[in-house]
Parts: structure tokens; C-alpha cells; sequence
């Protein structure tokens, strides 16, 4: 009889590690899986949703003056501006909040639409050195960052950024999409986008 108690607690017993250590090994499959989720979606980082493209004329001049002001050289030229902005979402700027229990990812919060980048092409015309005043590879520098600048300022205006903010949801749903390819899902029901009307994603 001692043997078979024995016995049947040696199976409990075994029973009960076993058990524990298959809850302990799901628990680190499960944190592991929202780690590397979580990871995956803040590597995709920047998200080109709207893409502009500018044609502007842009007249740079550069006075500098010698001898006490008496005499002054002049260098000018007539660049035409063609860029490329690409405006979007920054998803490392996401706040993610993984439930590992109920395998849900909460989005808490979504960053707002901004400018990613902007590439410029600029072809120079009626460029005119001054006799003491002349164009320099730094100048050149100086004006393809001019130039972006300038873009950057058309940019607002341009009805870019609001077009991208439009486009928040169809983000999200990207980012579905990655939560579900491990069978967890995505909770957003309580973010809200801000934009000139605030409104609730439902």
C-alpha cells in the first residue's frame, strides 16, 4: 500500500513540475513574443503615406562691402527649386503597451503627421559673380540647405500635412496587420488622432 502512495505521489509530484515549468516556459514564449512585436512595429519607423512635389524659383543674392563700406561686390543668381517631400507618421514615436495575459497590444498613443523628408534638385541660372565676391563650394551648400528650408515653409500651406493625418487609420490598420501575424491583436479603441477636429477611432 506504501508503495502505491508512494508511487501515486511520485506522479503527482512529477505531474506538478511539469506543470510548472510548461506555465513558466508559455509566460516567457508569450513575453517574448510581445517583445519581439513590439520591437518589429517601431522598426518600420518612418511611414511615407503622402508625397508632394514643389517647383519653386528662388533668387539669392550676397552683398559684401570693402573699404569702409565704400565699395560693395555683389553675387546673385536665379535657382529653380524641384523637390520631393514625403510626409508621414514616425512610429518610433508610438506608445505601445503589450497585455501579455489577454495577448493584445494597446496603442496609447500615435505620433501627428509631420515631414519626413525632402529632396531637392536645383538648377542655377543667371548666376553672377561679384568682383570680390564670389561663389564658393560653401555657398552652394549654403543654398541646397536654403533651398530645403524653403520647401519646409511651402509645406504647411500645401494641405500635405493634413492629407497625411487623414491617412492615421490606414497606418494603423498597417499596424494590425503585424500584430495579427503572430495571432495577438491590436486595441485602439481608446486612442484618439489629434488634428484641427479631434476625433475618437473607434
Amino acid at each position: 500500500m506504501d508503495v502505491v502512495l508512494g508511487i501515486a505521489l511520485g506522479i503527482l509530484f512529477s505531474w506538478g513540475i511539469i506543470t510548472y515549468f510548461k506555465t513558466v516556459k508559455n509566460k516567457q514564449r508569450v513575453d517574448s513574443q510581445s517583445t519581439i512585436l513590439l520591437d518589429k512595429i517601431k522598426k518600420v519607423c518612418k511611414f511615407i503615406t503622402v508625397e508632394g512635389d514643389f517647383a519653386e524659383i528662388y533668387q539669392y543674392q550676397d552683398v559684401k562691402q570693402h573699404l569702409l563700406k565704400l565699395l560693395s561686390s555683389r553675387k546673385k543668381a536665379l535657382v529653380v527649386i524641384k523637390a520631393k517631400a514625403h510626409v508621414g507618421f514616425d512610429l518610433s514615436k508610438i506608445v505601445l503597451r503589450a497585455d501579455n495575459k489577454n495577448k493584445k497590444i494597446i496603442l496609447e498613443q500615435f505620433p501627428q503627421a509631420e515631414v519626413l523628408s525632402i529632396e531637392t534638385n536645383l538648377n542655377y541660372y543667371d548666376k553672377t559673380d561679384g568682383l570680390f565676391n564670389k561663389f564658393e563650394a560653401s555657398d552652394l551648400t549654403g543654398l541646397q540647405n536654403e533651398a530645403k528650408l524653403h520647401i519646409q515653409n511651402k509645406i504647411p500651406e500645401s494641405g500635405l500635412i493634413q492629407i497625411a493625418q487623414k491617412e492615421a487609420l490606414e497606418t494603423i490598420l498597417l499596424i494590425e496587420t503585424i500584430v495579427e501575424t503572430i495571432g495577438w491583436t491590436l486595441d485602439y479603441s481608446d486612442l484618439k488622432i489629434e488634428d484641427s477636429n479631434t476625433q475618437k477611432l473607434n
